[in-house]
């Protein structure tokens, strides 16, 4: 009898109960503090990010997955560099833009994002715009030198866990802002939108990179998890180049690139370059160095 057994309702109930959590947790600090939405999210995903590594020890896919040391402050650099600072960065950026140059803007613009709906279904239509384009620009990265040599970096871990979600170029993360952050700050989307929004992006990309065995069954249809995701970091360009969803996988379904293969599991992951450096400093330096494409041959 397989001994994994009385662990499937866990593997299967994970993701929806952390994610439905997280976005209570938000709430009800929303609600009972009294505290700007936008923190209380923050705190949501820091919830979520506890429970996704917990669940990496309790219902692993891979032990040999588990990370070293020098991944894991590697990747801790990447998550406060890149996932934190730059787009700090940024949005002051987009803040004194709409403060300096965008009145204009605003004011032709008002209207056209539907802010009388309910949250939910502003966070819906969101994510379904901002896809679209990640989607396009995704597609992209894999198929384009200089945007591989930026997206390389991504796709340089051997193996997965839930922090390594983070490791991006800044130049990549700066490119993706443009598409799934700007355009909406630009819109006048409310602040709580956007904070689910965040929640959302956040506990499923930790799941999504995550080294825990769940089980998504319908919602691979829906959501761009961990069960596809693996099989985007295979090592292996003709499995690689699918499932490029950020945080739906609709547009793949649309544009026939899901791809999830039954009764087998993942092989290697990583670049055909086993060579590329592997640590934060490097991996700066790395993607305008590297000239002609050398980490996957041929870029597709």
């Amino acid at each position: 009898m397989d001994s994994k057994l009385p662990l499937t309702p866990l593997r299967k109930a994970a993701y929806p109960a952390v994610m439905l959590s997280a976005l209570l947790t938000a709430k009800a600090l929303h609600r009972a503090a009294g505290t700007a939405v936008l923190p209380c999210a923050y705190a949501a995903a820091i919830v979520g990010a506890a429970a996704v590594a917990l669940l990496e020890f309790v219902i692993p896919y891979d032990r040999n997955w588990q990370p070293r040391w020098s991944e894991v402050k590697n990747d801790l650099a990447f998550m406060l560099a890149v996932q934190m600072l730059v787009p700090q960065a940024l949005s002051l950026g987009a803040a004194a833009l709409l403060l300096r140059s965008s009145q204009e803007f605003q004011l032709a613009a008002a209207g056209i994002w539907p802010a009388h709906w309910p949250i939910a279904a502003q966070v819906v239509l969101m994510l379904l715009l901002a896809e679209l384009l990640r989607y396009w620009l995704h597609v992209a990265a894999h198929n384009t030198n200089f945007l591989w040599r930026l997206h390389v970096v991504h796709h340089s871990p051997k193996r997965l866990y839930w922090l390594n979600v983070g490791r991006f170029h800044p130049l990549e993360k700066a490119l993706q802002f443009l598409l799934d952050a700007l355009p909406f700050i630009l819109l006048g989307v409310g602040a709580e939108t956007l904070a689910f929004y965040f929640i959302f992006y956040a506990v499923n990309g930790f799941f999504q990179h995550s080294n825990v065995d769940v089980r998504y069954g319908i919602l691979n249809y829906v959501v761009s998890g961990a069960e596809l995701h693996r099989w985007h970091h295979s090592r292996l360009p003709e499995e690689s180049n699918h499932n490029y969803g950020n945080n739906l996988i609709v547009w793949d379904l649309a544009f026939g690139t899901w791809f999830l293969p039954q009764g087998r599991r993942v092989g290697e992951l990583g670049l055909l370059n086993r060579a590329y450096p592997q640590d934060f400093a490097a991996q700066m330096l790395a993607p305008p160095a590297l000239g002609p494409d050398k980490s996957r041959s041929p870029v597709r």
